[in-house]
């Protein structure tokens, strides 16, 4: 089964490695950047001039890309070239309601297709530990599995087309409002005279232990915003949610707040920097 991976950007550059390690038939790949292109194939994988390159060789598609219309310009440049015989993954993060709309219009062509945002960041996608959230038919799960299982660890079909997209905001949401808390305390508390270290410390000793201060607490007293997940991608994802909240008619006041953060973020110019440079706004850098 030959595998095809269009995307090679800070997350899919590594996920596609990984399945060219793992995997022992070809594995084609394109990206915009050339350069891209060719770390993979020094890593082993067959480098393709454009997309359609890569959707005319593959068995299996996978498209990692940054946002919904770049989803979309994807697979109106490839949809000519799907057949019965392809499988298409999206492992994009994008509004769920396109991804159903391609979802769709591949299988309309007789083909099949699943999306699988990720979880984790830049360090689990070298490792092959990300999470990966599935939004596909029943049938369709078990034969994609092993293919996500290059990538991942854990693995979840979370229901039909667009459920793992929906399950994927959720998470990231959720994740931005612990993010907003953890800065707004850590910063009260640098006021006041306790240290980052010490914040961490304690709070890993009590219920406020979490996975986001345990892993960036070093990097925050570092000043350390080198992106290994940028502002301006979680910024795209709380607009999504945000979208979604007004859809289901469900008012979200703390996905709203942790939202203003990122609008200040992406306002002052800091959208590239990791995610975590958010501290920077709470703490006040920015204010007038």
């Amino acid at each position: 089964m030959k595998i095809g991976f269009i995307g090679l950007g800070i997350m899919g550059e590594s996920m596609c490695e990984n399945i060219v390690k793992k995997h022992d038939d070809k594995v084609y790949c394109s990206d915009m950047n050339k350069a891209q292109v060719e770390k993979l194939v020094a890593a082993g994988a067959v480098g393709c001039e454009n997309n359609i390159e890569v959707a005319k060789n593959a068995d299996v598609i996978i498209s990692m890309v940054p946002k919904s219309e770049h989803v979309k310009a994807v697979y109106s440049e490839i949809l000519p070239f799907i057949n019965e015989s392809k499988i298409c993954i999206d492992m994009s993060t994008i509004d769920p309601s396109v991804s159903v709309e391609v979802a769709n219009q591949v299988k309309a062509k007789g083909a099949q297709f699943a999306d699988a945002p990720v979880v984790k960041s830049k360090p689990a996608a070298i490792n092959g530990t990300l999470g990966v959230l599935v939004g596909c038919d029943e049938e369709l799960f078990p034969v994609i599995e092993p293919i996500l299982k290059y990538m991942g660890c854990n693995i979840i079909r979370m229901g039909e087309n667009g459920k793992g997209l929906v399950m994927k905001i959720c998470h990231n949401t959720l994740v931005a409002q612990i993010q907003n808390g953890v800065n707004e305390t850590i910063a009260l508390a640098q006021k006041m005279g306790i240290s980052i270290e010490d914040y961490a410390t304690a709070i890993s000793y009590g219920g406020g232990q979490n996975f986001y201060l345990d892993g960036q607490w070093k990097n925050l007293q570092d000043e350390n915003w080198t992106t290994a997940f940028s502002l301006e991608n979680e910024h795209k994802d709380l607009g999504i949610c945000q979208r979604l909240s007004k859809e289901a008619d469900f008012p979200m006041p703390g996905m709203e707040n942790a939202k203003a953060v990122y609008d200040k973020g992406i306002e002052v110019g800091i959208g590239k920097e990791d995610w975590r440079a958010t501290y920077k706004i709470v703490r006040g850098d920015y204010n007038a």
